[in-house]
């Protein structure tokens, strides 16, 4: 099996139990980092580390492999089981298939390396303690309308209906009033997720799955849709603010796992591009 197969498969089981991880992304005090580096998780591997933190209750956000642990005297507790991360690149080849540097390379071989991490409450004889996080008060409304009010670029946005839905064919993304929707939660995260929709136009990120006609209900269509809510994640994770319940949470975990049971690399393709998708929202 290959390295990402066994990662969704993960996904496929708790999508089976109930537990979508998209959906139960909570907005951790702290990113998740590795101890070693203090770098930051992204993309998918911030998703996935941010909601096993909430999800088994962690007090650390921070990670690390059973050789770091090794490297600065410690070890990984009996019994624990660790977590998968991603990690991609790209090899630069000549013509006679050696490595060189990218300015003499002919050829470009993406690849996936997956290593197994531990949350430092699964250590012994490593001194850590909980990462502080600065004390702020934040509106999640108004880090919401924030984030919309400032991204590059923006589609023209109209309110009204009860359908949300983005059209390229005119750069327009629609959503219900917001005194028309259950919470101000659902409101925000719908809209994040017609936004995220909207940064495939070819004036934005240009994503083929926007750019192209594409079949409703097709495996393209459904890693954009996946990109959308993994974007619309990112972006309510941002915010502070929870994503909205689904009305019909069976159909729609089943919709997910026939997709992700068809196609073992959609959720770290449509993650990479979410990630694409929120940092240009956001600005960065």
């Amino acid at each position: 099996m290959k390295p990402y197969e066994k990662i969704t498969d993960q996904i496929i089981g708790l999508l089976e139990q109930g537990v979508c991880p998209w959906k139960h992304y909570l907005n951790s005090p702290q990113a998740p980092q590795n101890f070693t580096s203090k770098r930051e998780y992204n993309g998918f591997n911030h998703m996935w580390l941010s909601f096993f933190q909430s999800f088994k209750g962690y007090q650390s956000s921070e990670w690390l492999t059973f050789k770091q642990a090794k490297n600065l005297n410690g070890a990984i507790k009996k019994g624990s089981k660790g977590l998968p991360v991603i990690y991609y690149d790209v090899m630069h080849l000549d013509a006679n298939n050696n490595k060189v540097s990218e300015e003499l390379a002919v050829k470009k071989v993406p690849f996936l390396k997956v290593f197994t991490v531990f949350n430092m409450e699964q250590t012994e004889g490593i001194e850590w303690s909980p990462v502080e996080s600065e004390a702020k008060e934040v509106n999640p409304i108004e880090a919401a309308e924030e984030i919309i009010n400032h991204m590059p670029n923006a589609p023209k946005i109209t309110y009204g209906g009860t359908g949300a839905y983005y059209r390229p064919s005119v750069d327009t993304v629609n959503v219900p009033k917001i005194a028309d929707c259950t919470s101000e939660e659902e409101y925000y995260s719908t809209l994040f997720h017609e936004l995220v929709h909207a940064t495939g136009h070819e004036s934005r990120l240009n994503r083929k799955e926007i750019t192209e006609k594409v079949n409703f209900g097709s495996q393209i269509y459904s890693k954009e849709e996946l990109t959308a809510e993994l974007g619309a994640a990112f972006l309510c994770s941002e915010a502070g603010i929870s994503e909205h319940v689904i009305e019909n949470q069976a159909a729609y975990l089943q919709g997910w796992l026939k997709a992700l049971k068809s196609d073992k690399k959609m959720i770290f393709e449509a993650s990479a591009k979410a990630g694409q998708a929120a940092k240009y929202i956001i600005g960065g």
